[in-house]
Order: C-alpha cells, then sequence, then structure tokens
C-alpha cells in the first residue's frame, strides 16, 4: 500500500500553522479510505460521524472517503473541507437508477427511453411508448439483479405484482425502459480519478444479460473506435458532474446508422475484475488520489510536503 503521508503532518487536533513565504506548504490529509494510507486514517464507527470525526474533518486540508460511502459521513466531510475525495454530489443528488434516468435527462446526453415511476398506482393506465420488448428494472440492486427482459403482459404483471410486494416492504420505485439490442455485448467504462478503463462485457450466448456474475467474459481489444467515443463523451460528463469515481455502462444499437454510446447506468459501488483484479485497483485508485492532491497543491499554489516516494510503483 503506497503512503500518502504529508511530511510533518499535524495531527488532527494540532492547530494549522500558515506556511512561511518561500518554504513548502504542508497538507492535513484525513483518510477514512483503509486502502489510502497516511498520517492521520480514522474508521467511522457507527452510522454517523462522531465529535471527535468532526473536529478531525475541521482539521483537514483534504478528505479521502471510502467507495460508496454513508451519505452522513459524505456530508459531515463535504461541509467541513472544500476537497473531498470521491466526488459524490451527484451519486446522492440523483439516487438509485431512476434517478440517473433523471441525471441523464438533465444533462442530455443520449441514452433508452426511460420512465421512471414511484409506485405500482403510478403506473396504471400508462401507455408505454414502446413496445415489446423492453426492460423493467428496479431501482436497486446490481449485477443483474431486479433487472428483467418483459416479452409479454403476462411477464409485465408478474414484475408490477413484484414491485407492489416490494412496496409493501417499504422499498419503492421501479422503471420500464426502452430495449436497445447491443449484440449481447455492454460496454462498462470505470473512471477513477482522471483516468478512464473501457471493457466490453459480452454475453457467452450473446443473451440479454452481459453481467460478469452471469457468465459474461471480457474483451478489451473489439470495437476500439466506439471505446474511445465512450470515453470522450464520457469525460465531458464527469467534467460537468464532477463525478471521479464509479462504474459506467454504455451500450451501443447493433442496427441503425447512428452507432453512438448510450448512457444505461451508473455503478458507484462497481467490482474490479475488468480492471484486472483488486490489486490493480488498489494501484488505479492510489494513482488517482496522487493526482487529485497534485492539484489541490496546484490551486493553493504551493508546494505540498507528500510522501511519494512509492510513485513509481502506481505509474
Amino acid at each position: 500500500m503506497a503512503s500518502l503521508c504529508p511530511a510533518g503532518l499535524t495531527g488532527c487536533g494540532a492547530r494549522r500553522q500558515p506556511a512561511r513565504r518561500g518554504t513548502a506548504l504542508t497538507v492535513n490529509v484525513l483518510s477514512y479510505n483503509r486502502c489510502i494510507e497516511t498520517n492521520n486514517n480514522r474508521v467511522l464507527r457507527g452510522e454517523t460521524p462522531s465529535a471527535e470525526d468532526i473536529r478531525a474533518m475541521a482539521q483537514a486540508d483534504a478528505i479521502i472517503l471510502p467507495q460508496g460511502c454513508r451519505e452522513s459521513l459524505y456530508f459531515a466531510a463535504r461541509r467541513a473541507c472544500r476537497h473531498v475525495f470521491p466526488d459524490y454530489d451527484a451519486f446522492f443528488a440523483f439516487p438509485d437508477k431512476t434517478g440517473q434516468a433523471a441525471l441523464f435527462r438533465k444533462m442530455g446526453v443520449p441514452h433508452p427511453q426511460t420512465l421512471a415511476f414511484g409506485s405500482v398506482s403510478h403506473y396504471s393506465g400508462i401507455s408505454l411508448p414502446f413496445a415489446y420488448p423492453f426492460v423493467f428494472k428496479f431501482g436497486w440492486g446490481g449485477e443483474g439483479n431486479n433487472v428483467f427482459l418483459i416479452q409479454s403482459a403476462a411477464e409485465l404483471h408478474q414484475c408490477l405484482v413484484k414491485a407492489a410486494d416490494y412496496e409493501s416492504q417499504g422499498k419503492r420505485g421501479f422503471l420500464v425502459q426502452e430495449y436497445i439490442a447491443s449484440g449481447g455485448r455492454s460496454l462498462r467504462v470505470a473512471v477513477i480519478g482522471r483516468d478512464f478503463y473501457p471493457y466490453w462485457r459480452c454475453a457467452a450466448d450473446g443473451g440479454f444479460y452481459t453481467n460478469l456474475a452471469r457468465g459474461a467474459v471480457i474483451d478489451y481489444e473489439s470495437f476500439p473506435r466506439r471505446q474511445q467515443q465512450a470515453v470522450a463523451v464520457l469525460r465531458d460528463f464527469c467534467g460537468a458532474t464532477g463525478i471521479n469515481l464509479a462504474g459506467f455502462d454504455f451500450l451501443f444499437a447493433d442496427q441503425g446508422s447512428s452507432r453512438i454510446p448510450l448512457f444505461l447506468e451508473i455503478n458507484f459501488c462497481f467490482r474490479c475484475r475488468g480492471l484486472g483484479g483488486v490489486d490493480m485497483y488498489h494501484r488505479y485508485l492510489e494513482k488517482a488520489v496522487k493526482g487529485w492532491l497534485a492539484e489541490i497543491r496546484e490551486k493553493r499554489h504551493g508546494s505540498l510536503c507528500l510522501d511519494m516516494g512509492a510513485e513509481d510503483a502506481i505509474q
């Protein structure tokens, strides 16, 4: 594990000292991410930050949070510090898959035609703008769970019954989505800091589900131009939304003349098999955090005293 410890780092309870002119600027980096080691690592104990956590955040110049952190921890950090990694503003402002559909509409990016419903009663009497087959998704779940290809009224009825049952348990929200025939493949692009890592996930039988947990295989080489297209539009999207740690899924229609990348989903808690495993993910994450800290240094017009001795290991 690479160390990001600032040289001469002060403890979280010490008063910050202003840097003298002509000297290097020290920075207090507070990390709640066990993968990123600093001289000031903490673990959230309980569902909300403690008074001691709040004091530590108030003393920090930069805060690093775990992937998929609690909302309470994220907004406590955001209130206390200007510099927080990762940027989860969009994650909490547009929660779950129904929220993502709203975000895609807000940003004006191409995506499958989608209708979101807060409850089964909201769906009653709706005339859908697309024919069978179409996709039915609940607002939560991953790896293809709670996602269904609907090919008949009977299958739709089964999903609505399931939605009503979920509602009785306090879990609400689903969407129906235009089906895009994509040749049994989807493009995952992992965003880690300023870097983008694309790869295809291909259903072994050319079927509907392209999730690795359902037997899909990884393809890094095919259709490089399409991979570049997706990365280009995603770079703009992340620049506008601030998202810097997530896995984006794209579809390309296998018919028609307009083969543009369609935004499908955002996975803020994504698996790392397509990146080469956990170790490679940690290397990419360390590289991203060091780059992020370097940007803070540039904004502060000073030289941060960081122990970057392990930098060569993550290039």
